[in-house]
């Protein structure tokens, strides 16, 4: 994976910070460089982003840097959480229906928005 560099001209430090700009609300938003890059937001290094000044009568929010950007437990049993969900509430298809195959060798039991239950081929 390639990292993103400074938006600023001229300058090729990597990029650590996302800045976005609020005109509705005459705000500049500064925060943790966002997972992918957007057009109407600028990527800036940490010396950029230290010297970020705004226009007179501009707010400029900076928002904290999460120190550990990994995912959290909460996040991993939410996910484990909606995986058995669709698991259980599996009902088996009519007697003499097929399971819907998605590919050969893989059996679909359930669908529920963008989860799948597949059916384990070893089993």
């Amino acid at each position: 994976m390639r990292s993103r560099r400074c938006s600023r001209s001229g300058c090729s430090e990597p990029a650590t910070s996302t800045l976005t700009y609020v005109y509705s609300d005459s705000t500049a938003v500064l925060g943790p460089l966002a997972t992918q890059a957007e057009p109407h937001c600028y990527d800036l290094c940490r010396t950029h982003a230290t010297a970020l000044s705004a226009p007179r009568g501009w707010e400029v929010i900076r928002l904290a840097a999460d120190p550990d950007p990994r995912p959290s437990s909460d996040d991993l049993l939410a996910l484990a959480d909606a995986v058995r969900e669709v698991g259980l509430s599996y009902d088996p298809p009519p007697p003499g229906e097929e399971p819907a195959r998605t590919r050969p060798g893989i059996v679909e039991l359930r669908r529920r928005g963008h989860l799948t239950v597949l059916a384990d081929p070893d089993a």
